[in-house]
């Protein structure tokens, strides 16, 4: 499974999310299997009508699940509940399961409010 982990803030967009998927199109967009976002950001608009239009499961990563552990880019202001570790990482990285890996370090949309990672692995 290909997992692209999103981290946005409640201004985001489906346009938002797009424009960070799109940073990614070159090389993984076409052969994402799967959406994960934190739990709290699930029920947004953006991340909803984003999985409606792909119709790519969506995984809501409950704050203790998220792999910050393995993440590899520090976000020092994001809210402190996140950790410090990036959302977008260490959601897709939760998704893509304990031998996951993450192949596409954090990316920022072009209008900031919206992250996107991604990770290989066989799933929870």
């Amino acid at each position: 499974m290909i997992v692209a982990g999103f981290g946005l803030r409640t201004t985001a967009t489906r346009d938002s999310l797009e424009a960070a998927l799109a940073l990614t199109a070159a090389r993984f967009a076409a052969k994402v299997t799967d959406l994960a976002v934190v739990a709290d950001k699930a029920d947004l608009p953006a991340i909803r009508n984003l999985a409606a239009a792909t119709g790519l499961p969506l995984h809501a990563v409950a704050l203790p699940d998220l792999d910050q552990s393995r993440a590899q880019t520090l976000s020092p202001h994001q809210p402190t509940r996140y950790g410090k570790a990036s959302v977008a990482e260490a959601a897709a990285l939760a998704v893509a399961g304990a031998g996951g890996i993450l192949i596409q370090t954090r990316l920022i949309s072009p209008d900031g409010l919206a992250t996107v990672a991604i990770a290989e692995g066989t799933g929870l």
